[in-house]
């Protein structure tokens, strides 16, 4: 009788333990306490208008202002939270859906209603508003907030072309939205088969693990699979971006920059030389990534290296990371930020319920940290018991913990941070945690095991972040200019771009350079925030330059740190970085993270020319 094979299907979301789930009931006991919170919402936008035209009457009547905005506006962030981890967990869960348009639409309308204050403050005059936080002790702690305010003002318009696009805003991110579908509740993946016929689930959960497993036939019909369903939407895909690009383009236009780019990146008063210095930098080293690749070839046994091999696991055998084993190292690799940062990680990690662990069906692909002023800094995952996961899990708690610390010492005003500062706390996790692992674990297996997470690492971040910078700067310059973005267009640009990486040392046949060229399809979110990925290659080059004098426990760079991580949103990007020790405004800390790189490299090879020749 011919046998078979039964994919083993992932658990629906209400199987899973509670105690593996975040703590949701923190946030709103009950659904009908966000029905609540929403009309709170709802019926503050009147009172909210009553101060449109009064701003300038006094002191205490912008304090006034300035509390009531932040009233609504910390309850909206409960809203959006609880809406995001109730669809994160369950994409198919329609109830979680429509409370997700629901939020984004009443926080438009909050937008709208609070859209005149700018204006309204710029008419008042800088002059006159530093008087006022140098004599009202309401407004003292506001200085950095019009700082920014005067060196933004020219982009400004007038109040009812700021309510104008405040409200727009929401049918304008639709083209994420219609991505985000497609990808995590449309795409329906064929399963990956081993080489003795046994058939592995492939979601947006299982997908990264199962290309790092050691049997090539499930690397190859994952990899397949994956690419081919992304493929198969690409053109709805390519349609949904254009719509997100040309967004960018027109919220540029209206405030009046010359490039999207320079929109991205001079609100947070990062100069786009930064931009560029990564791009460049990259570039002047992928030779590094070819002489990787031929090393993992030799390494793998293999006579070609094929795309769906490079991220294959090299060591013999898995190192398995339960998650509470991979808390205790993350917590032992960030010991020398000292007892109480470690004590809140730990807390947070296994009795408060931060994280959403394992994977379930209709849980979307990817990870992120979340929350707000008034909830715990959380964690979406789908941890698969491996060191990739245990890394991830380390970059998520960098996120949270920064969160944490910032939400604990700023006032509400400057208690979000930007994307320049945040990659950098999540990706020094990683490097604690990879640094204090290589120093403590001799076992040659072991070491190899954590070189290649390091590499899986430089892998995201210093190969297909910064190709997909790339990748954004040519479809927003060609929108820019009027051309049009196709699924051919994006599948080849984005293809070249990987191949540049490549090299000659990748074997990619005509089929498979379609499979690669989907890659910016298969990044669900990133495309969609106006140029962000080139942060994480900032990210990982600024806290590869902090980490060994902060694990050496150097008491002024464990200060400095933790006062960069507290600092939050009241000092610029770049000069809280300088504070904590590194200039991002120079090219070098890139190149010394390429020079982190080589070395990983040549660490690895004699690893596993050894572990052959033995």
């Amino acid at each position: 009788m011919l046998l078979i094979p039964v994919v083993k299907p992932l658990p629906n979301r209400s199987d899973i333990d509670k105690r593996f789930t975040w703590d949701a009931e923190s946030v709103f006991p009950e659904e009908s306490g966000w029905d609540h919170a929403v009309d709170t919402i709802l019926s503050s936008l009147p009172d909210l208008a009553e101060f449109k035209g009064h701003l300038s009457d006094s002191p205490d009547a912008l304090a006034d202002w300035f509390e009531a905005n932040e009233r609504a506006h910390r309850l909206m962030a409960k809203v959006i939270v609880f809406t995001t981890m109730s669809y994160s967990v369950d994409v198919g869960d329609q109830e979680a859906a429509a409370r997700t348009d629901r939020a984004r639409s009443v926080a438009a309308q909050l937008g709208a209603a609070a859209s005149f204050a700018v204006p309204e403050m710029l008419a008042i005059g800088i002059p006159n508003l530093r008087k006022w936080v140098a004599t009202s002790p309401r407004l003292a702690h506001l200085g950095h907030y019009f700082d920014r305010l005067e060196k933004l003002q020219s982009r400004i318009r007038s109040a009812e072309v700021e309510e104008l696009l405040t409200q727009v805003s929401d049918p304008l991110a639709t083209a994420l939205s219609v991505h985000s579908v497609l990808a995590n509740t449309d795409l329906k993946f064929a399963p990956a088969v081993s080489s003795d016929g046994e058939l592995h689930e492939v979601a947006q959960g299982t997908v990264a693990a199962l290309l790092t497993n050691q049997d090539r036939e499930v690397r190859r019909t994952a990899f397949e699979s994956y690419a081919d369903q992304h493929l198969a939407m690409r053109h709805a895909m390519a349609a949904s971006l254009a719509g997100g690009v040309k967004r960018d383009v027109f919220f540029a236009r209206a405030r009046g920059y010359a490039s999207s780019l320079e929109a991205a990146l001079e609100p947070s008063h990062i100069p786009v030389e930064v931009y560029h210095n990564v791009v460049q930098t990259f570039r002047d080293n992928v030779s590094t990534w070819h002489r990787y690749w031929r090393i993992r070839r030799e390494a793998l046994g293999l006579e070609v290296l094929k795309p769906y091999d490079t991220r294959a696991q090299i060591s013999s055998s898995g190192l398995k990371v339960p998650y509470e084993k991979a808390v205790d190292w993350i917590a032992e690799g960030v010991a020398p930020l000292g007892d109480e940062y470690v004590e809140v990680l730990r807390q947070g990690a296994f009795v408060d319920r931060w994280v959403d662990i394992y994977p379930n069906k209709g849980k979307r692909m990817g990870a992120f940290s979340t929350g707000s002023m008034d909830t715990p800094p959380f964690i979406f995952m789908s941890y698969n018991d491996d060191i990739y996961s245990m890394s991830t899990l380390a970059h998520e708690l960098g996120h949270s913990m920064h969160s944490y610390h910032t939400r604990g010492s700023q006032p509400y005003v400057y208690s979000n941070y930007g994307l320049f500062q945040a990659e950098v706390a999540s990706n020094m996790h990683q490097a604690l945690t990879r640094r204090h692992l290589l120093a403590t674990k001799t076992d040659p297996e072991f070491q190899i095991a954590v070189i290649e997470e390091a590499m899986s690492n430089f892998y995201r971040y210093f190969f297909i972040m910064p190709s997909l910078a790339r990748l954004e700067l040519e479809v927003h310059e060609r929108v820019e200019r009027g051309g049009a973005l196709t699924a051919e267009y994006l599948n080849n640009l984005m293809a070249d771009l990987m191949l540049e990486v490549y090299g000659s040392e990748v074997d990619v046949n005509e089929r498979d350079r379609e499979r690669i060229g989907s890659t910016w399809a298969q990044f669900h979110t990133h495309l969609y925030s106006n140029f962000y990925v080139y942060q994480y290659a900032t990210g990982i080059a600024a806290a590869d330059h902090l980490v060994e004098r902060v694990a050496a426990g150097e008491r002024i760079a464990v200060e400095s740190y933790l006062a960069f991580l507290r600092s939050g949103g009241s000092m610029y990007p770049l000069e809280g970085l300088r504070m904590a020790g590194v200039d991002m405004t120079s090219p070098e800390p890139v190149k010394a993270a390429f020079a982190t790189l080589s070395s990983m490299v040549d660490q690895l090879e004699k690893l596993t020319v050894k572990a052959r020749s033995a």
